[in-house]
């Protein structure tokens, strides 16, 4: 059983059935929203992008085949594991924390599909969006794409049975201590399996004071994958454009 909170994301990410659950995300709108995104951001030709929390590495994949130069980090290593064999002179990964600069500078830095907000300390998402910063070229541009924790919460499922490969994952969900929590609980080979997802419910007014902490500037906040205008109760995504 995973009990150790603190390091929820190393754990449960790090395992085959973080995949399964999720296999079936919708890759069509994924690779639309990073057409989308690339082109309003007018990365140039051959530029370079750094895929913040890639996981196995799909948007970095689809990134790459469209012409640019990605580089994947992830603190999973079985996912980088598992993304290394898509690698190319123009598509690297590589096991990295995002709290930490990665030491090269890009054209752009995406951190995509929530992947924010899973530390305890504080600190931890201040110092993400500082490396962040410190990532981007002079002309570069940061990408947060969030979800709208007030959509979500209006919107939560408390429980769900889902069957994926033949495994029935029970899930819950709820707010707590300002955190959107899902917990997960399956069987596989009559061991029971318990993990927790949490995200801090974060709104723009949030990551706005973090941006203004790390002093950088916010641009653009869009409400979904095709980029329309942010609205507060009724936008599913908070997508946000800096540098």
């Amino acid at each position: 059983m995973d009990t150790d909170t603190t390091t929820w994301f190393t754990s449960w990410f790090d395992t085959p059935y973080y995949h399964i659950l999720y296999k079936d995300r919708d890759d069509t709108e994924a690779h639309a929203f990073m057409d989308k995104l690339t082109n309003y951001l007018n990365i140039p030709e051959q530029g370079t992008i750094l895929d913040l929390a890639c996981g196995r590495g799909r948007h970095a994949r689809f990134l790459n085949k469209i012409g640019y130069d990605v580089t994947g980090v992830d603190l999973s290593e079985n996912s980088i594991a598992f993304a290394k064999q898509y690698e190319n002179h123009r598509l690297k990964f590589d096991v990295h924390n995002m709290c930490e600069p990665y030491g090269k500078q890009f054209d752009a830095v995406f951190n995509l599909f929530t992947s924010f907000g899973y530390f305890d300390n504080d600190e931890d998402n201040l110092s993400t969006i500082k490396a962040i910063k410190a990532n981007l070229n002079e002309s570069g541009f940061g990408v947060i794409d969030f979800m709208n924790s007030e959509f979500v919460i209006n919107n939560l499922v408390p429980e769900e049975v889902k069957t994926v490969n033949g495994i029935t994952f029970n899930l819950k969900r709820f707010v707590e201590n300002g955190y959107i929590v899902k917990d997960i609980s399956f069987n596989v080979d009559e061991r029971l399996y318990n993990f927790q997802e949490r995200v801090k419910a974060f709104n723009l007014d949030d990551f706005e004071d973090l941006f203004k902490k790390a002093d950088v500037h916010l641009l653009d906040v869009f409400g979904d994958y095709n980029l329309r205008k942010f609205q507060n109760s009724s936008s599913e995504r908070l997508v946000m454009i800096f540098k």
